[in-house]
């Protein structure tokens, strides 16, 4: 009886430490630029941004000559990490919200899919050191 209620004490530690083990702290630590592509209102726009340790910066141009920066907050996934954020661009004097996902394409790069109350929808490409 002990042995077994030990036994299953020992499967479920070993489950959960498999759970909350960080994953690699240096490929963390590595910033993972991107840029990005879109359109608002037939106007085109463009952004460039990295993100280190699920945190996010993003320098967007908008539409006519909006400039803004924008902080975004991912969620690690092991393929799909969605991100929420907030901004501030230049012309629109307002505070921007954005969202969208970027998913692994391949071992050192990773597309995505946004969008930016200001900037409108946008595609992302970017690589992974």
């Amino acid at each position: 009886m002990k042995i077994t209620v030990i036994s299953q004490i020992a499967i479920a530690l070993v489950s959960l430490s498999t759970v909350f083990t960080p994953t690699a702290a240096k490929a963390q630590l590595i910033p993972q630029p991107w840029v990005s592509v879109g359109g608002d209102d037939g106007d085109v726009t463009f952004s460039v941004g990295a993100r280190i340790i699920g945190l996010g910066v993003e320098l967007g141009f908008g539409p006519g000559d909006s400039t803004g920066v924008d902080v975004l907050k991912f969620i690690n996934l092991p393929v799909v990490d969605p991100y929420i954020g907030v901004g501030y661009y230049s012309d629109d004097e307002d505070f921007a919200v954005s969202g969208g996902v970027q998913i692994d394409a391949a071992d050192n790069l990773f597309v995505g899919v946004g969008y930016n109350s200001v900037r409108g929808f946008n595609g992302q490409v970017g690589v992974k050191f």
